[in-house]
């Protein structure tokens, strides 16, 4: 399945400009999206799927080169992040579903973002453009749905962070969404996660070559970025998955150390993982997103007291909720709060546990735990679960 990145681009004028949740306007604002099969004419058949933190509008399928994107498109973005679940006969069926796929605002995919050229002086946004939120993020697709003519979602996927904007999207517009399926995430940032981001942006920042983000002339900061990255793999993968993927190549680049020397697998591996993101990723949207994710709280986003009210408008969607039980990024304990508070909301919730080896990259790997339930409550199939049930996924069953 060959795909081509389309791109919308509005906020031209004054009057369509994005509204920001600092109370300021921004535009104008480019979204890079990729679609997958075809749209009925009731339109009633979308499906939306949010993308994880480093991920892109590349959902599915082959992908060769995204215009303006350069070199960072690399091998490793070509075939879509989600290929084993998106697709004709597979968990999102696009012989039954239009899915839509979006690169975030502050991206660096082709949507607007720090990369991006500012038409006020012809240069980089770089530092100045404006901090974002998750609202943000998901207020500025909404344009895009309406270009397309999608009035409600059939349903909305999201995945780590996209689960976050997912459930950030049916919350404050659950008119325009039926169905919910978060993916290993949270209703709100951890303590955990918050110092996790905090170490990342410390290491981008402290990056002699940042520059305050005005780095696009000169030499990026990539030794800070790959610190980060290598802060945060930790928490994707389990220790067993990491080890299993473990050469016994020991190498280190001559910069990267004046003392010490490389001289286990691990180091090496965890080097490499750090290494190999730099050349498919901007540091300044790794700061915009990793900023967003640990400001993340939807009841003081909304201006609410509680989840109820959060959810209160909520009564005709329905929700499946997956958890991984090696997830050291999203713990399994924030998925039964969401479940939890969804109940408590009067919403009604399936809730699959995984259990895989693999860790939170576990929604990536192996479909086969994802398919069947995801498919249940796509297809109108899927029974109901009571309260307190719990649907488990292991290796070769569901």
């Amino acid at each position: 399945m060959d795909v081509r990145t389309q791109f919308f681009t509005y906020g031209e004028d004054a009057e369509s400009r994005l509204l920001l949740h600092d109370g300021s306007d921004f535009g104008p604002v480019t979204l890079a999206y990729e679609t997958f099969g075809t749209l009925n004419p009731e339109k009633d058949n979308a499906v939306l799927v949010y993308h994880a933190l480093s991920g892109s509008q590349h959902l599915a399928g082959t992908n060769p080169a995204v215009p303006g994107v350069g070199d960072r498109w690399d091998v490793s973005c070509r075939t879509g992040w989600w290929d084993d679940f998106v697709g004709p006969g597979k968990a999102v069926d696009t012989d039954k579903f239009y899915v839509i796929c979006a690169n975030y605002l502050g991206g660096c995919y082709g949507s607007t973002g720090p990369s991006s050229i500012n038409p006020e002086n012809g240069k980089p946004y770089g530092g100045d453009f404006p901090q974002i939120a998750l609202a943000d993020i998901v207020d500025s697709q909404l344009p895009l749905y309406d270009e397309l003519g999608i009035t409600t979602f059939h349903a909305a996927i999201g995945s780590s962070l996209g689960g976050m904007l997912a459930l950030n999207f049916a919350a404050r517009y659950p008119e325009r969404v039926k169905r919910v399926i978060p993916v290993a995430t949270g209703l709100a940032s951890t303590t955990l996660t918050r110092v996790h981001n905090l170490e990342q942006i410390l290491a981008i920042e402290n990056d002699p070559n940042f520059c305050d983000g005005h780095y696009y002339d000169g030499p990026p900061p990539l030794r800070g970025l790959a610190l980060a990255r290598m802060i945060s793999h930790k928490t994707f993968v389990s220790l067993h998955h990491m080890e299993a993927r473990m050469t016994d190549r020991c190498e280190q680049e001559q910069d990267e150390f004046s003392w010490y020397k490389i001289r286990t697998p691990l180091e090496s591996y965890i080097l490499h993982q750090g290494r190999k993101f730099l050349r498919r990723f901007d540091a300044n949207t790794y700061l915009q997103l990793l900023s967003a994710w640990t400001g993340f709280n939807l009841v003081r986003d909304m201006g609410c007291t509680d989840y109820r009210e959060v959810f209160a408008d909520c009564g005709h969607q329905e929700y499946l909720l997956f958890s991984i039980d090696s997830d050291c990024c999203f713990y399994p304990e924030e998925q039964e709060l969401l479940r939890d508070e969804l109940r408590g909301a009067g919403l009604k919730v399936d809730y699959v546990s995984v259990s895989s080896d693999k860790g939170h990259d576990s929604f990536l790997l192996e479909p086969e735990l994802y398919t069947e339930p995801i498919k249940r409550m796509l297809e109108k199939e899927n029974r109901r679960a009571t309260p307190g049930s719990v649907l488990c996924a292991q290796a070769g069953l569901s």
